[in-house]
């Protein structure tokens, strides 16, 4: 299986790839704020680069509980002009974290390859569109306004994902094109979360592949009693987990012990 996306692809069958987290934000949950001026940024890209990373996912509005919103303008000026120095300096493909249709538009013509919508493609009705003129690769996130735990979330999943595919593929977007995402922690509970680690397998039956972000995130801190900064292990642990799992891609905050992690696991697991 492959997953393309503009002016590239991935080898499904090759190995586990590594999606590194490029926050442009003052409020993410780990690393808002991180980076004062673009060299900084660039310096980041290159260590991610050294690090053996797969794909930059770059964002400019936090999505972490309580986040606040940004305008198209206020996230447009946080990432075109890191995606357009990105682009200019290497030969990473960049995907851009984001569920407004002008701001993927622009990225695209930055030098944008993907497009992660934790929203997959619902919130904003024109972002299907923008995707189907340009060729990019899309990745759909699960989401909704609020954990429902009346409902199995199974069964939620199954019916999100169904619809965004079908609406995809009335579009005439290739299947080839097109990742799905369960999105753990966005609006979920610590059960649900749990489950979906457990058996994120259960999505194999849509033969797309599958990202994963689990990568420092609070179903780790209930589990272990510890804060941001201390859940690497956790991170270690459950992006090995997913791999086994089915995961074909795991997006994370620390590269290069992801990297090693994963490479260990694929040689035991796919070779």
């Amino acid at each position: 299986m492959i997953f393309l996306y503009k002016n590239g692809y991935f080898d499904l069958d090759k190995k586990t790839y590594v999606v590194g987290i490029l926050n442009l934000t003052p409020d993410s949950f780990s690393d808002g704020g991180k980076y004062k001026t673009i060299d900084d940024v660039l310096f980041a890209v290159q260590k991610m680069q050294q690090d053996g990373v797969d794909l930059i996912d770059v964002g400019g509005e936090s999505t972490r509980p309580g986040f606040s919103p940004v305008s198209v303008d206020e996230e447009l000026c946080r990432v075109i002009p890191v995606i357009k120095k990105i682009h200019e300096r290497f030969s990473i493909p960049i995907s851009i974290d984001t569920t407004k249709s002008a701001v993927a538009k622009e990225a695209i013509g930055s030098g944008v390859s993907i497009i992660n919508d934790i929203w997959g493609c619902v919130k904003d009705p024109k972002m299907l569109n923008v995707i189907k003129d340009s060729g990019v690769g899309v990745i759909i996130g699960h989401n909704r306004n609020s954990a429902n735990i009346s409902k199995n979330i199974f069964l939620e999943l199954e019916e999100f994902f169904e619809k965004i595919i079908n609406k995809a593929q009335e579009m005439k977007i290739p299947k080839e094109y097109l990742c799905i995402d369960p999105n753990i922690g966005f609006a979920k509970t610590y059960e649900e979360n749990i489950e979906i680690i457990k058996n994120l397998s259960y999505f194999l039956k849509f033969k797309l592949p599958i990202l994963i972000g689990v990568s420092r995130k609070s179903v780790i801190g209930q589990t272990l009693g510890l804060p941001v900064d201390q859940r690497l292990e956790g991170s270690l642990a459950l992006a090995v987990i997913c791999a086994l799992g089915g995961a074909n891609f795991v997006r994370v905050h620390d590269v290069k012990e992801t990297v090693r992690a994963l490479k260990m696991a694929d040689k035991i697991f796919r070779n």
